[in-house]
C-alpha cells in the first residue's frame, strides 16, 4: 500500500509540472515524434534494471535439440521472485517458406512466455499448439505468443565460424546486428492467451509491455545459446562460444509495419503518460544547476559512444540516410560545446539550447542524452506510465465548455483544409484478409465506408460544424443522444483537458502522413534504435542491442547500455 501511494504522489506531481514542460504543440507533431530516441525510460531499460536490482539468474530447465538445432528448449528467469518460462520450438525451414509477413504459416522458431514453470503434460500441449501460432489453443498461463526467422546473412556464418574455433566476422556482426528477427510479438489476451488483468498486480512486471520485452529478452538468450549448441554438435573439438563482446551486440530482429501505428491514436491516455514521463524527466534534468565528477565523466563518455553508433546506423533508405548524414555532422561539431559547458552552470540545459537551431533529430538525441545522465533522479517516472484511467465521456458538461475546450487543445486541427484533396487522401481500414490495419486511397481505392476513427482532425471540424445548431448553454448529453455519431470524438476533447500529450497534431489521413514517424515513436519508447525504414510504412528494428546477458545482470554496468556501438 505503501508503494502504490508514492506512485500515486509522484504521478500526480508529475502532472503538476505540465506547464513546465515543452508544449503539446511542440512535442506531438509527426516529424519531432519520429525523430524520438531511446532513453533510460525505455520499456527494456526499465525491464533489466529490475531484472539485475531483483538478482534475477536464467536456468535451462529442458534443452531437447538435436544436433541441428531442431526440438524444444525452456529458459527459467524468476521476476520479484516469480518464475518465468520461454517455451521454445525449432522446426526445419526451407527458405521458399521464410517470410516476414504476417500471413506467413511456419518459422524458423516459435515461442510462448509461460506462467510459471512448465510441467511435462503442458509441454506436449503447447509443442502441438505453439507452432500453429494464431491457430492454436491456449490456456491463461501462457503470456506471450512469438515466433521468429533466422537471419539469412548472419545465422549459418555464426555457426560455421564458431564451429572452426573463430568468431564471426566482425563487419557481418556489425550490419547485421541479430540472429533472428521476430516477426511478432502478441500479448494481452490476444488468440486466447492470459489477459493483460493477470499481471497487473505483479508489481514491476505490469508496467507497459515489461511481459512482452521479457519475452524478448528470453528469445535473445535462447539464440545465443542455440547457435552454440549447433556449431559444438557440428564440430565437438574446436567449437567455442560466442564472445562476450559479440553477445552483447547481437539483439533479436525485427520487422514492424502499419499494424503498430493505430496504437498511438486508441490509446491517447496511456500515449500521454509515456509522454508526460519523458518530458517530465527532460525538464528535471535540464534544471539541474551543475554536475559531479562522475555526472561530467559520463557525459563526455557518452558523447563519444553515440559517434560511435551513429557511424555504424546504416539505411538503404534515402530520406533516413541523409537525415543520419546530417545528424552525424551536427553531433561532431557539437563536441567543443560538450567540454566548455560541463563547469557551467545549468549544463544541460545549455546543451539542449545549442540544438535548437539544428535538426530535429539532433534535438532529440541531445533530449536522450541528457535524460540518460539521471538515475535516481529520473528513474522513478517509469511507474507513471502505466493508464489506470480511461477516456471517459462528461455528459453533463455544457457544449460551451466542450467548444472553449475544443478551440484551445484542437486549435491545429482548425488549420487543415479538408477540401484539398490532398489533405483527405487517405483512409485508415483493417484488412480482412491479415486482419492489420492498413491505409487505403480514397479517390482510388474502394472501403472508405469501413474508415477506422483515426482522422481525428476532420472529426474535430465535423463536431463544430455540427455544434452551431445548438445552444451553447445546454449540455453534451443532448447533444450526443441525437448525434450519437459524435460520442467517440466529444470523449476525446474532453480527455484532452487532463491527457494533453494524448494527441498527435498532425492530419493522419493526408498526403504527407509518414506512418513511419508513429512507428519510430512507439519503438523508441520500446527501446529500439537504428532504424531501418524500408518504406514509409515499415521498418527493421533491433531490440535489446547492447545489453547485458542474463549472465552480465549483476555486473555494476548493467545498465548502461544506451545507444551501444561494436568496438
Amino acid at each position: 500500500m505503501k508503494q502504490k501511494s508514492k506512485k500515486s504522489e509522484l504521478c500526480k506531481l508529475t502532472q503538476d509540472l505540465t506547464a513546465q514542460l515543452r508544449p503539446a504543440s511542440e512535442v506531438m507533431k509527426l516529424a519531432r515524434l519520429g525523430s524520438f530516441f531511446p532513453t533510460r525510460l525505455s520499456f527494456m531499460r526499465v525491464l533489466l534494471r529490475q531484472l539485475s536490482k531483483g538478482g534475477s539468474s536464467l536456468h535451462i530447465k529442458n534443452w531437447s535439440l538435436n544436433e541441428k538445432g531442431f526440438g524444444k528448449a525452456v529458459l527459467t528467469i524468476k521476476y520479484d521472485g516469480m518464475p518465468y518460462s520461454l517455451i521454445a520450438f525449432t522446426h526445419p525451414l526451407s527458405d521458399a517458406k521464410r517470410t516476414d509477413r504476417v500471413i506467413a504459416e511456419a518459422w524458423d522458431s516459435t515461442y510462448v512466455l509461460f506462467d510459471g514453470i512448465p510441467s511435462d503434460i503442458d509441454l506436449d500441449r503447447l509443442e502441438e499448439q505453439v507452432p500453429r501460432q494464431e491457430a492454436g489453443r491456449y490456456s491463461n498461463r501462457e503470456l506471450v505468443l512469438s515466433r521468429a526467422n533466422k537471419s539469412v546473412r548472419l545465422f549459418e556464418h555464426v555457426v560455421d565460424s564458431l564451429s572452426r574455433g573463430v568468431q564471426p566476422e566482425r563487419k557481418l556482426v556489425e550490419t547485421t546486428g541479430y540472429l533472428m528477427r521476430t516477426t511478432a510479438v502478441y500479448g494481452n489476451g490476444k488468440f486466447g492467451i492470459a489477459d493483460r488483468h493477470k499481471i497487473l498486480n505483479r508489481g514491476n512486471l505490469s508496467g507497459p509491455f515489461q511481459i512482452e520485452m521479457l519475452a524478448v529478452y528470453l528469445i535473445r538468450e535462447f539464440t545465443h545459446k542455440l547457435v552454440e549448441h549447433i556449431a559444438k554438435s557440428k564440430s565437438p573439438k574446436t567449437a567455442i562460444r560466442l564472445s562476450s563482446e559479440n553477445k552483447r551486440y547481437l539483439g533479436i530482429g525485427n520487422s514492424t509495419g502499419l499494424g503498430m501505428a493505430p496504437f498511438l491514436i486508441s490509446h491517447p491516455v496511456l500515449i500521454n503518460n509515456w509522454i508526460l514521463a519523458r518530458e517530465t524527466a527532460i525538464t528535471r534534468m535540464r534544471e539541474k544547476v551543475s554536475l559531479n565528477i562522475s555526472e561530467k565523466t559520463k557525459l563526455l563518455t557518452l558523447y563519444e559512444r553515440v559517434k560511435k553508433h551513429l557511424k555504424q546506423w546504416q539505411t538503404a533508405d534515402m530520406v533516413q540516410a541523409n537525415r543520419i548524414t546530417i545528424l552525424r555532422k551536427e553531433w561532431d561539431e557539437l563536441g567543443p560545446k560538450f567540454q566548455s559547458y560541463t563547469d557551467d552552470y545549468h549544463p544541460l540545459n545549455k546543451l539542449v539550447n545549442e540544438t535548437s537551431e539544428l535538426s530535429i533529430e539532433t534535438q532529440e538525441l541531445m533530449i536522450s542524452l541528457i535524460v540518460e545522465i539521471g538515475g535516481d533522479e529520473i528513474d522513478d517516472l517509469s511507474h507513471c506510465m502505466n493508464s489506470n484511467a480511461e477516456a471517459r465521456l462528461r455528459p453533463d458538461m455544457s457544449l460551451k465548455s466542450l467548444k472553449k475546450i475544443m478551440r484551445k487543445q484542437f486549435d491545429w486541427a482548425f488549420k487543415i483544409d479538408f477540401s484539398d484533396p490532398d489533405e483527405n487522401f487517405q483512409f485508415w481500414y483493417t484488412s480482412a484478409s491479415k486482419l492489420e490495419p492498413r491505409l487505403g486511397l480514397r479517390q482510388t481505392e474502394e472501403g472508405a465506408e469501413k474508415e477506422q476513427p483515426l482522422d481525428i482532425a476532420k472529426r474535430v471540424q465535423e463536431l463544430e460544424n455540427a455544434l452551431k445548431d445548438y445552444d451553447e448553454n445546454e449540455i453534451t448529453a443532448v447533444f450526443i443522444l441525437k448525434h450519437p455519431e459524435f460520442r467517440y470524438i466529444v470523449r476525446r476533447i474532453q480527455t484532452s483537458l487532463w491527457a494533453p500529450y494524448g494527441e498527435i497534431q498532425d492530419n493522419l489521413i493526408g498526403k504527407n502522413c509518414r506512418p513511419i514517424d508513429m512507428l519510430r515513436c512507439k519503438l523508441s519508447f520500446f527501446g529500439a534504435a537504428k532504424f531501418d525504414p524500408k518504406s514509409d510504412r515499415w521498418t527493421r528494428i533491433t531490440l535489446y542491442q547492447g545489453a547485458p546477458t542474463a549472465s552480465e545482470l549483476a555486473a555494476p554496468d548493467a545498465d548502461d547500455w544506451w545507444l551501444p556501438a561494436l568496438n
